[in-house]
């Protein structure tokens, strides 16, 4: 069993101020867990959530500014500098499950989560599931699943 850590260094934080929640093997995509990470990073707590809530309902799409080769422009992504973005539906969800998770955590450390802001999401790339389709003449084609590892870190400011 491996022992996991955080890619979060606490040196320039006070640890009672900091409330941490990780996400480990999450079977969703790391290209699309790292464009919602980016959008997140420095959201307060209710305004990222609302976020991932509008990304769920394809109300509003999530940016890419990295993976974003032959992906199509939004008109919504207007106050981005990047056009290019996409609805990852079942990536918000997952990450917006760890966001509910992290709100817990600084509740129970007596944090205030209005003041809460994201300092740290960040996403790593998991172990790779392969599988085998079997074909025509003894042949067969490979299908990955991928897991994907995701951290989030709240600090709350003082008002």
């Amino acid at each position: 069993m491996p022992s996991w850590g955080y890619s979060f260094s606490e040196e320039k934080y006070d640890s009672e101020r900091l409330a941490k929640a990780s996400g480990r093997d999450l079977r969703i995509k790391p290209k699309h867990a790292r464009e919602i990470c980016a959008v997140l990073k420095g959201m307060y707590i209710d305004e990222a959530k609302g976020f991932l809530e509008k990304v769920i309902r394809m109300q509003q799409s999530v940016p890419f500014r990295r993976h974003k080769k032959k992906v199509a422009h939004k008109k919504d992504l207007k106050q981005f500098k990047w056009y290019a973005g996409r609805y990852p539906r079942k990536s918000a969800a997952r990450i917006y499950e760890l966001l509910t998770q992290v709100e817990s955590n600084a509740e129970y450390k007596g944090l205030d989560i209005d003041y809460c802001r994201i300092i740290h999401a960040a996403t790593h790339r998991g172990r790779i599931i392969k599988r085998y389709i079997e074909r025509a003449h003894g042949r067969s084609t490979a299908y990955y699943k991928h897991l994907s590892h995701v951290e989030i870190v709240v600090y709350e400011f003082p008002s």
